[in-house]
């Protein structure tokens, strides 16, 4: 966008803004990354020639090999001729583009399916149509976009006819798929049936009719809807702006205005222009009824008029500043996700009837902690004002893909159907969460062990409560929340959560508990000769919920703890540390901290990240020794690399020699443990590099264990790698300690919470038929 005479942005503006996040660092939204290494001269000539010949040549012969040597597979075209830009008009092609890498992006992010984005120069039907047209053999599906009415409908349909993969314009099935799960929801609460209602729009352009036809496929009578457009009402005989595409709505009927036809209608369809709908004419409608107001940027009613006018009614709007958005994001990516992983033929209209259902049903299950931060009030629950579920729940593509995939396949146009749904719901689970693969073995782990009490010391957290659902959900343990139970119960409602407190958990309230007395007692004997007083202890075990959880742990009331959601690390650590205290195997009697990195190139762990400052050699070598077992439990085969600025012995100063002190410790103690040191990261990381320095190194591959000389480096180190590769990270993980217990951060997640509640059940199942291993 240029500077004009009517356009000027000022400094600190959204368009100055937008305009900077476009330019810089680098122009646009998206770049081309390759997924092969082209390090050497090998490297491209199986990426180039002479190797590439194969899988051309096997395509050659099998097209659908395509799939397997290429992306095609999973790679889409979002297709403009920028001809209904949203919001923006005719811009044409070029200044469309920003908007089409836009939805690139949207793509990857929520769906993770590559993007190529063509804007053509091409406002005739068939110079369109042919261009796209031959396109099929690069892209697995064509999504268009931003194409004017009635043109969009031509396009669209000899696409489908003439091309082998899924075709979807976006502006009319997209948008149709979420209204039609709107409507079902809306019918549901109001005690309607859809063969029913009447409805009517106010705008009948691409969107408003795919909406229609959609609803019909789902049960709407024809003889129930009326449009109306800038023009009035589409009647039998009426020339402005008419098309075959409006045929099957025509109504030979004397009305020609919308507050003619609204009278009784269940459902208003606003895809037309800003206050088209009056509050005396919603005052016309049927009881209970549903207003799409969908216009943008201004709604064909604002919603607090909709709601002064009748306080009855259900509301949707295309703004995320009001609740019911109808966003197309809720859906598209999740189709496509579907529709390719199954090589459809076609998105058809069991596909898009399965993506309804799924929507909506989703709709009326308890919001996600990811959905929930969408919002800064209270959870929305299912009801008037939550008929669709938010933009950014995560489980939007294990409910959609599924049965997009499932209905591609029952209607005969998936080329390679799934054979385990199962395995692919796990793939698509793995996706959202980042966590899921590596995650999987102690997730299964802690659902096939005994029934293991965790108890929760900051248990009015929302997180918590947020875990605890999803603990009980899927099995994993039984938790306990320390905190006041009104607040706790309070809470719960607040965020929609189903769980109640001594029917689903236990609860311990710090203000009045049977077992204040024996709390006591236990903690003066566990702490009496650390400087903890007789009032001190009384103290703490009504204030400090950390103290408390730990005496449960060490009392037998519950089996592992979970704490370190608020305050310093440092402070957990000392009531942990001298209530529980040390593992009698650790050795060195002391604690230390692992950490999980979950990035693109894969897990990395680290440590000591929040425990030990300067650590000894045999300090170093305990913790590596404990790291290791803990890694092993993810069904991960440890490499450990002993870190430092000193490569095999380049330098001699007091920390490598440390280093290298703690690896021959380590040779001795843990001959089996595949470890090396002292080494530089890098070397760490590339067996190349570190056959360079020393080819007679006794770590083979990848390390994934990094070792660090002292508190700071690790710590430095994980905090700077989680931002700058936008990692997952899971812990920290205790070591070393007597009995399971973890002290997490403030900014853990509420499945960070439940990862790490998971891998303290398999510690505490683990602890009691091997003790030996701790």
């Amino acid at each position: 966008m240029t500077e004009t005479q009517d356009h000027k942005p000022s400094s600190g503006d959204l368009e100055q803004n937008a305009l900077f996040f476009h330019r810089y660092p680098t122009p646009g939204k998206l770049e081309i990354q390759a997924t092969k290494p082209l390090g050497n001269q090998r490297d491209l000539a199986l990426a180039y020639s002479p190797g590439v010949a194969a899988p051309c040549l096997a395509i050659r012969d099998n097209p659908d090999a395509a799939d397997d040597y290429t992306t095609r597979a999973n790679l889409v075209a979002v297709v403009s001729n920028g001809t209904a830009v949203l919001g923006l008009g005719n811009i044409g092609p070029l200044a469309s583009k920003p908007v089409m890498e836009g939805k690139a992006v949207l793509f990857k992010k929520f769906a993770g399916i590559d993007v190529f984005d063509i804007e053509l120069n091409a406002p005739e039907i068939d110079q369109m149509v042919q261009t796209v047209a031959a396109l099929e053999p690069t892209f697995g599906g064509i999504n268009l976009e931003d194409i004017k009415a009635p043109e969009c409908f031509e396009v669209e349909e000899q696409l489908k006819a003439r091309m082998a993969i899924p075709v979807f314009h976006d502006d009319q099935h997209g948008t149709a798929i979420i209204v039609a799960a709107a409507v079902l929801n809306a019918l549901d609460l109001a005690g309607k049936t859809i063969g029913e209602v009447k409805i009517v729009t106010s705008g009948a352009g691409a969107a408003a009719l795919a909406c229609l036809n959609l609803l019909v496929a789902l049960g709407a009578q024809t003889e129930n809807i009326w449009i109306t457009d800038r023009h009035g009402v589409a009647y039998v005989g009426r020339v402005e702006e008419m098309d075959r595409w409006k045929t099957p709505y025509l109504k030979d009927t004397p009305f020609r205005t919308l507050a003619e036809v609204i009278p009784g209608a269940d459902v208003f369809l606003g895809l037309s222009a800003a206050g088209v709908l009056k509050p005396e004419l919603l005052k016309e409608m049927a009881h209970q009824p549903l207003v799409m107001a969908l216009a943008n940027p201004t709604p064909e009613i604002m919603p607090e008029l909709a709601r002064a006018a009748r306080p009855d009614a259900m509301i949707c709007t295309g703004r995320s500043d009001f609740p019911n958005q109808v966003n197309n994001v809720l859906c598209f990516p999740y189709i496509f996700r579907g529709a390719l992983d199954v090589g459809a033929t076609a998105i058809n209209e069991e596909m898009k009837m399965a993506a309804v259902r799924a929507i909506a049903t989703l709709a009326r299950e308890e919001p996600s902690d990811v959905a929930a931060r969408a919002y800064s009030d209270d959870t929305p629950m299912f009801g008037p004002d939550f008929l669709i579920p938010s933009p950014f729940d995560p489980r939007l593509i294990l409910r959609i893909a599924p049965a997009v995939a499932q209905a591609a396949a029952a209607s005969g146009v998936a080329r390679r159907p799934i054979t385990d749904m199962t395995a692919y719901v796990d793939r698509l689970n793995r996706f959202v969460f980042r966590s899921g693969l590596v995650m999987k073995p102690i997730f299964s782990a802690a659902q096939s062990a005994a029934s293991k009490r965790v108890i929760f010391a900051d248990g009015e957290d929302e997180r918590v409560l947020r875990a605890a659902q999803v603990v009980l959900e899927e099995a994993l343990a039984e938790p306990i929340l320390v905190g006041r139970p009104a607040v706790i119960e309070t809470r719960l409602a607040r965020y929609g959560l189903k769980i109640r407190p001594g029917v689903d958990f236990e609860v311990i309230n710090p203000e009045d508990d049977p077992r204040y007395r024996d709390y006591v007692d236990t903690l003066l004997a566990r702490a009496g000769r650390r400087g903890v007083t007789h009032e001190g202890a009384r103290t703490l075990v009504r204030t400090d919920t950390t103290a408390i959880s730990a005496i449960a742990l060490v009392r037998g009331d519950a089996d592992a703890m979970i704490c370190g959601l608020t305050s310093r690390f440092e402070r957990h650590l000392r009531n942990v540390r001298i209530i529980i205290g040390p593992n009698e195997n650790n050795t060195d009697r002391d604690l230390s901290a692992l950490s999980m990195l979950i990035s693109q190139r894969g897990v990395t762990f680290f440590t000591d990240t929040y425990v030990t400052e300067e650590p000894t050699a045999a300090e170093i070598a305990q913790m590596t020794i404990l790291a290791a077992e803990e890694i092993r439990r993810f069904g991960i085969q440890p490499k450990a690399a002993l870190l430092s600025h000193s490569e095999f012995g380049s330098r001699d100063t007091t920390s490598s020699l440390k280093m290298r002190e703690a690896a021959a410790l380590l040779h001795s103690l843990a001959p089996d443990l595949e470890c090396d040191g002292e080494m530089h990261g890098d070397s760490a990381l590339s067996e190349q590099l570190r056959q360079r320095s020393y080819p007679h190194s006794t770590l083979k591959g990848e390390a994934n264990l990094l070792v660090f000389p002292n508190l700071d480096s690790a710590n430095i180190a994980l905090n700077t790698i989680k931002m700058m590769t936008d990692a997952l990270h899971v812990g920290p993980i205790l070591l070393g300690i007597a009995k399971p217990a973890h002290i997490l951060t403030p900014s853990v997640t509420s499945r960070g919470i439940v990862n790490m509640t998971a891998l303290s059940v398999v510690e505490a199942s683990q602890r009691m038929h091997r003790p030996q291993a701790f």
